[in-house]
């Protein structure tokens, strides 16, 4: 049991150091802030019909435990995952499996560990619950039971569920790369909105139970909510919400006992993956190791005789010489291989793709030349998001594979780092062409500007999503929920024309979206640039220090 206990508190500091710790906690905190707003603010968190509560401990507890459900098991997932692929790089997974401590034990250490730091996150969204609730000043007085009960019903089941996907797509061969962040973002979302029903599984997120009770609060004080709905999630509203006097929420027993059975489920989930876990056991996968191939004969490392040239096995030739390359007297300008640059970044996002992903490619354009073409946005989409992690390679590759160092001496970095944007443009442009085609085909302009800024903005958030966080799972989590957004029809953020009504754009201008595009760029180049010259951002932070200081 101590050994276990270690083994947890070990991961949990690994995991708070991180820098994606501190980001996705500050976050909290300000949603925390954002939860409870202004008494005349016009953006709310929760709206029942126009009305909220007091802010008193029940209310405000309620509503920060709802949004901090919903926002911890969206990013709290790429906060704690990779645990188990930190152990199999650094050798330490194998050093623990020589040891008596057997896979299910560990990996409900692992689920330990996820479920800690997520916690510490509610923790620290309670506290900030509290300070709110004194600093708005409708009630003052914090009560701890009141304040801290929504968390622990509707938030720590979700956290639970959180932490044991985790540990499974980290475990589960097709999942454990970018494909799981990718397939997370949609499925988190899909559960958490599937989970605002009624009729939900095992109630859901509890949200109904909460609007239940405001409604039957509202219909005590004489104020007709029916024809009103439950909003969750952070929305303008034309008046300010009128505040009521809610006596709290109290969860029933079957709502107590369906929250008992989601941690159950949880603790299952975590240790289902022992089925197929290879204990870090090269032989057992290729995820630590492709086995070696039935039949073939094993690898022997040259000995000392193959290398000696006069040794009893070696050969007694000689190395041949090699002659100096003529040095050019003129070496081309850094532009004027632009064109060789953008070749090269797109072999290399492009290459050792599969078959069946140039097939899914075919398909896309076949089904955008064949359809009406009013189908074209949503084919369109649907081909948009084909390559995502094709694109989470931008800005991020280099580092990857070794090569950070030797790119940052290309004498011309604005041209290499403008090439690899222009490379994930390529991209855009060629799985997106079969739409594009039937958009100016059928004379819709305004669907072909909204293609031309998509295919200029979806490189950009990646490339500077992958230059900020030198990883590509922010932008498998960014770029797939704002998809998803689009795929349901939320036009403020229709980066490519999809959302329409009566045929013309509902989302923002293409000319707003390229600005925005060209915005993200110039910001990666800028993050770029600083980490390129450490010394002179040195030399200029101590340069405002001395002016501060006069």
């Amino acid at each position: 049991m101590r050994g276990y206990a270690r083994l947890v508190l070990g991961d949990v500091r690994e995991r708070v150091r991180r820098p994606v710790y501190l980001v996705t906690l500050l976050a909290t905190v300000g949603l925390g802030y954002v939860a409870v707003p202004a008494v005349d603010s016009h953006w709310t968190v929760v709206d029942v019909a126009g009305h909220r509560g007091v802010y008193d401990s029940a209310y405000v507890g309620t509503v920060t435990a709802l949004a901090g459900a919903l926002w911890l098991t969206l990013a709290g997932f790429y906060v704690v995952r990779n645990t188990v692929a930190r152990d199999r790089e650094t050798g330490v997974g194998e050093l623990l499996a020589a040891t008596r401590l057997r896979s299910p034990a560990y990996l409900l250490a692992k689920f330990g560990g996820n479920l800690t730091v997520l916690v510490s996150m509610l923790g620290v969204l309670a506290a900030t619950a509290a300070v709110m609730q004194i600093a708005r000043g409708e009630a003052v007085w914090v009560d701890p039971v009141r304040l801290l009960t929504p968390y622990l019903v509707l938030a720590l089941p979700l956290m639970a569920l959180t932490a044991a996907a985790a540990v499974v797509f980290e475990t589960a061969p097709v999942l454990r790369g970018g494909a799981g962040n990718v397939v997370w973002s949609v499925a988190a979302l899909t559960l958490l909105l599937g989970g605002l029903s009624p009729r939900a599984p095992l109630g859901g997120l509890g949200a109904a139970s909460v609007a239940e009770s405001f409604r039957a609060s509202l219909a005590a004080q004489g104020v007709d909510a029916s024809a009103g709905e439950f909003s969750l999630g952070l929305t303008y509203v034309d008046e300010p919400l009128r505040a009521i006097e809610w006596p709290g929420w109290e969860p029933s027993g079957e709502l107590m006992a369906t929250r008992l059975v989601i941690l159950a489920a949880a603790v299952a989930l975590a240790v289902l993956p022992a089925l197929w876990f290879d204990r870090f056991d090269p032989a057992r996968g290729a995820a630590g190791g492709a086995p070696r191939p039935r039949g073939a004969a094993p690898h022997t490392p040259p000995g000392p005789e193959d290398a000696s040239p006069d040794g009893a096995g070696g050969s007694a030739t000689a190395p041949p010489r090699l002659e100096p390359l003529p040095c050019p007297t003129r070496s081309p300008g850094a532009w004027a291989v632009f064109p060789r640059l953008v070749a090269g970044e797109l072999r290399m996002l492009l290459g050792g793709r599969s078959r069946w992903w140039w097939g899914g490619v075919a398909a896309i354009t076949a089904a955008a030349l064949l359809l009406p073409a009013r189908s074209a946005p949503m084919v369109l989409l649907l081909a948009w998001i084909w390559p995502v992690l094709v694109w989470s390679g931008l800005g991020t590759r280099a580092r990857l594979v070794g090569l950070d160092v030797l790119f940052a001496s290309y004498p011309r970095a604005a041209a290499r780092f403008l090439a690899e944007w222009t490379a994930g443009v390529a991209v855009a442009a060629l799985v997106g062409a079969g739409p594009l085609v039937r958009m100016v085909a059928s004379g819709d302009a305004a669907g072909a500007s909204a293609w031309a800024a998509g295919a200029l903005f979806v490189p950009g958030l990646a490339l500077a999503l992958g230059v900020v966080s030198r990883v590509g799972r922010p932008f498998q989590a960014v770029y797939p929920l704002l998809w998803y957004l689009v795929l349901n029809g939320v036009s403020p953020v229709d980066f490519l024309g999809a959302v329409r009504a009566d045929g013309h754009l509902t989302g923002p201008p293409p000319l707003l979206v390229a600005a925005v595009a060209l915005g993200l760029l110039g910001t990666a180049a800028a993050v770029a640039a600083a980490r390129s010259r450490p010394g002179a951002l040195r030399a200029a932070a101590g340069a405002l220090r001395e002016r501060s200081s006069r």
